[in-house]
């Protein structure tokens, strides 16, 4: 019997190593799998590489209470600025950048998950963004060249889950939160509801259980329905 449930969170973070690329779901506080982060935190693993939409807002919880720890050694992400924790150590040299527009750092997540190790894109052609990546000319348009994105683990806030693992999300929270689920080597998802087996529409799953290896209930929000 399939049962990608799991207890306690200590048995959700089992097995995550020090220099481990996290993707982090959510946009904004939007989607951001919170409880996951503090288990994480809880599990002691650091010098992390971080994926995320931004690098976090309040030092006090989720990905900025990480990175206001000293646990993350670089973050990964679109838009860097408005985190206190990020801004600190960064100006401090102690936490490394890449930026990576936000439609690119969600293709090169979608090719990890789908086995494409490379595609081509116009976005930032021309730009500090592209230097030393191969370009080409095609139809006469510049392109570069992006890597697919793998990440380690992937922590993913879902609305419902089965003990599968197949998920549905809820408005914006299904931003990245999919795409990470794909690119994650392994797949921890914090749910705020559960459902029975065959209780979920298959037309509205998102993300099928195959991408995901565990599922934690961590219930808040309001009564389960369908997204």
């Amino acid at each position: 019997m399939i049962n990608k449930t799991v207890q306690t969170m200590a048995e959700a973070m089992n097995g995550i190593s020090d220099g481990a690329v996290v993707l982090v779901g959510g946009f904004g506080l939007v989607g951001q799998p919170n409880a996951l982060i503090d288990g994480l935190i809880e599990q002691g693993a650091g010098n992390l590489t971080a994926v995320a939409n931004n690098a976090g807002n309040s030092p006090d919880s989720g990905l900025g209470r990480l990175i206001a720890l000293g646990r993350v050694a670089k973050m990964i992400c679109s838009f860097p600025r408005g985190s206190p924790a990020f801004e600190e150590r960064y100006r401090a040299g102690t936490i490394a950048l890449e930026i990576v527009p936000q439609g690119t750092l969600a293709e090169r997540m979608r090719a990890a998950g789908a086995g494409v190790p490379a595609f081509f894109t116009a976005t930032a052609a021309g730009t500090k963004l592209a230097a030393g990546k191969e370009q080409r000319e095609i139809d006469g348009r510049t392109y570069i060249l992006e890597s697919a994105l793998h990440g380690d683990v992937a922590l993913v806030e879902a609305w419902r889950a089965d003990r599968w693992g197949n998920l549905t999300y809820r408005s914006t929270g299904r931003n990245f939160n999919p795409v990470m689920a794909m690119a994650g080597k392994l797949t921890i998802v914090q749910s705020q509801h559960m459902a029975e087996l065959g209780e979920i529409d298959p037309e509205v799953i998102v993300t099928p259980g195959l991408f995901v290896d565990r599922v934690i209930h961590v219930p808040y929000g309001d009564p389960p329905r369908e997204p």
